[in-house]
Parts: C-alpha cells; sequence; structure tokens
C-alpha cells in the first residue's frame, strides 16, 4: 500500500547513505532527527555497495543490509533500500540521487550526511552535481563533551544546507568495530 498524500506538495524523501558496518545509535538517533525535522515523508537507508573511498574491506552487503534491517526496523517511514549494493563497481551519491529523481518525479530530495562526510564532500565524485539534485543536510551533533563542534567546510558554497541537530554519541561504527 502506498503513502497516501493529502496535499499537492512534493513527496519529502530523505537519502541516508552509508557503509552501515554496523549501523548504531548514532545512525538510528540521526534517521529520527531527520524524519521529524525535514518533515520527510519517506527515508530511504542506502547501505554502500562498493566503497571507492574506503580503505578497509566492508562487510558483505547482504549482512550489513540484514543489520540495517534490525537496525531501523522500529522507526516508521524508513526504507532499506539496497540499489548500491547490487550495483557492480564503485557505487557513487550522484547516480543513487538521479535514479531517485527518476523513479519520483517532483519529489524533493534530501541527502543526509554527518559532518564527517560534510567536510569530505568537495572529494566526491561530480560532487558539484548534488546540490541541483539534493538539498544537504548536515548532522552537526554536540560532542560527548556537551562542546559544540563547529561545522563550517562549505560555509562558502552557494549551495542549500540544513543543520540537524543531534544528541551526543558515545561510539562510532570504528569504536564498535574494534570493541
Amino acid at each position: 500500500m502506498g503513502v497516501s498524500r493529502l496535499t499537492n506538495a512534493p513527496m519529502r524523501i530523505g537519502v541516508f547513505g552509508g557503509a552501515f558496518d554496523p549501523p548504531h545509535t548514532g545512525h538510528v538517533a540521526l534517521a529520527k532527527a531527520a524524519l521529524q525535522e525535514l518533515q520527510l515523508d519517506v527515508l530511504r537507508i542506502i547501505p554502500t555497495g562498493h566503497a571507492w573511498h574506503k580503505t578497509r574491506s566492508l562487510t558483505p552487503a547482504v549482512h550489513r543490509l540484514a543489520m540495517a534491517q534490525l537496525a531501523f526496523a522500529e522507526i516508521d517511514k524508513v526504507v532499506i533500500d539496497p540499489r548500491e549494493t547490487q550495483r557492480s563497481g564503485a557505487s557513487y551519491t550522484i547516480d543513487t540521487l538521479r535514479e531517485l529523481q527518476s523513479e519520483f518525479p517532483g519529489a524533493q530530495l534530501f541527502l543526509i550526511v554527518g559532518e564527517d562526510q560534510a567536510n569530505a564532500l568537495s572529494s566526491w565524485h561530480r560532487w558539484e552535481e548534488i546540490p541541483r539534485l539534493a538539498i544537504i543536510c548536515v548532522a552537526a551533533r554536540a560532542s560527548v563533551t556537551g562542546e559544540s563542534v563547529h561545522f563550517d567546510a562549505l560555509s562558502n558554497s552557494p549551495m542549500e544546507i540544513r543543520l540537524l541537530e543531534m544528541p551526543p554519541v558515545p561510539a562510532s561504527a570504528t569504536e564498535i568495530r574494534h570493541a
């Protein structure tokens, strides 16, 4: 059954990609914050396929998809989208955004990224095209010490950027893998 809409406003689709190796409480908190703050109709969680920018091997895609299904199962309006894991070769955000734009004509896309990825955005494949397809939403969270993290990597850019307020998250996926 599809989502029924009461207005003619464009569908609001969140796009949250990542390795999700493993997904953790920070990912879940970000998903909840994005759904609420951006008033999304749906949030697509998209585990990466071949991560061209990662130096380490990822857990097999089938396991990362299963972990994502479990991690986000309790959140309404979340869809685990396997499209990038089904691609051969490198997987790029720009291609995913183009596919979504084609599948959902007229929809407003919101690309949800953490501060680390926002700071690295200029290294992404065809990154200059991303703002034409999606509004970039950066998870700006306080550190676990309560200090505010300052985000200014894209402050001189003409692209639309929205900050999502995040609670402190005590562990990263890297820390969880090494525990």
